[in-house]
């Protein structure tokens, strides 16, 4: 699965991607510091099964400290977004066109209001961040408008004279944006269109486009430099966004490097932190460790692990399996504890499982074995957050 991390520049983008993935990517104080679009893995954090059953774990693809399972997720930070982006302004284009596989957005915004609307840094308070979000969500969703309205007439015409569905016509007008026939579905019920095509016009299009934004690709308000926000500026943003939480990507950054230093003891997404020697320290650092941990206490913490988490566990609903090939040792064919974590929709099936671990496993599906309870399930069977699922196919 893949989070983009979208917003106008100068915000943050590139400091909270570097923050959440510990990726190296150009930040600079001009827009457009980010061209080519920086991909990154960062870690979403779920329980691991070893602790409940007894075991100790030998993971493959998501390490485990002290029973907390670090799952990863593909990221990716785009070129800023300037208005009328969809339009090919700035590097629209580029923007739009790199965030068609994206399951979710993180929207990273200036909560100082610092920064104008082409990106250009100046004093906080000079700007209003609550335009920030409702930019970024129209620019996305007369993306989406222009992809429906190309052509549909005649797209419409054919598909009443064949009597294909509603989610048929989408499917075929949204191919390549990365969405599953849920989403469709479920973009399809809000909008609430005629069930003939053909009568869908101008407003009808727009009202899917805003649907097909929401539920394709759903989107986190990360209130960057909330630190410096005047007051109110947090509260107006939350009012306005799905989902919002005050951030401060720098300190993130910096408390990561200074983890790696042996200077602190920090984990992502933990609300403080613990100097580990400070006579290695400048003032100048223990100063500024002094400010990050005055407003890691206001905030909760950085915000940064937070926003990753309501993203991927919130929005998309995803919950943590793990599938093993011995339901009693809870081992793969190497004989590796625990060995996987896989993230998959919450109403999730077997075999569903079964074809996300390998393509043949699902052709050649039997059963499956809850390696909890050691019942054996079949295909049909809806899986839980922390499933332990050993996977029966035909050789």
């Amino acid at each position: 699965m893949q989070v983009g991390i979208v917003g106008k520049p100068n915000v943050g983008k590139s400091t909270f991607f570097s923050a959440a993935t510990m990726a190296p990517a150009e930040i600079a104080d001009y827009p457009f510091t980010t061209i080519a679009p920086n991909r990154g893995v960062a870690y979403v954090r779920t329980e691991c099964p070893c602790k409940s059953l007894g075991v100790k774990c030998d993971p493959h693809n998501s390490p485990c400290v002290d029973g907390v399972r670090l799952v990863p997720i593909e990221m990716l930070d785009v070129a800023g977004l300037v208005p009328d982006a969809w339009q090919g302004k700035g590097l629209g284009n580029r923007f739009l066109d790199d965030l068609r596989q994206a399951d979710a957005l993180i929207n990273v915004i200036d909560v100082s209001g610092g920064t104008d609307p082409e990106g250009v840094p100046g004093k906080p308070g000079t700007h209003d961040p609550v335009q920030e979000v409702e930019f970024l969500r129209n620019e996305i969703v007369q993306w989406v408008n222009e992809i429906l309205s190309n052509g549909f007439p005649k797209m419409a015409r054919t598909a009443k004279m064949t009597g294909a569905k509603p989610e048929d016509v989408l499917r075929d007008r949204l191919v390549g944006l990365n969405l599953n026939d849920a989403r469709i579905k479920a973009s399809i019920a809000a909008a609430d269109p005629p069930p003939d095509p053909t009568k869908w016009d101008a407003d009808v299009l727009m009202r899917i486009a805003i649907k097909v934004r929401e539920h394709g690709k759903p989107m986190v308000v990360a209130m960057n430099k909330a630190d410096v926000a005047p007051p109110g500026n947090l509260e107006r943003v939350s009012a306005v966004a799905d989902m919002a939480f005050p951030v401060m990507a720098e300190a993130e950054l910096a408390l990561k490097k200074a983890a790696e230093a042996g200077l602190v003891r920090y984990r992502a997404g933990d609300a403080t932190f613990e100097i580990i020697d400070e006579s290695k320290m400048t003032q100048g650092q223990k100063n500024a460790l002094g400010y990050i941990a005055k407003n890691m206490e206001k905030h909760g913490g950085t915000g940064v692990q937070r926003c990753l988490e309501r993203a991927v566990f919130g929005l998309l609903d995803l919950i943590a399996v793990f599938p093993v090939e011995d339901e009693n040792k809870y081992t793969d064919g190497q004989g590796r504890v625990l060995p996987d974590a896989f993230l998959v929709p919450r109403g999730s099936t077997a075999k569903d499982l079964a074809y996300k671990v390998h393509t043949e496993l699902g052709d050649k599906f039997i059963r499956a074995v809850n390696a909890r309870t050691k019942r054996t399930v079949g295909a049909d069977h809806v899986l839980e957050d922390g499933d332990v699922i050993r996977i029966v196919a035909d050789r």
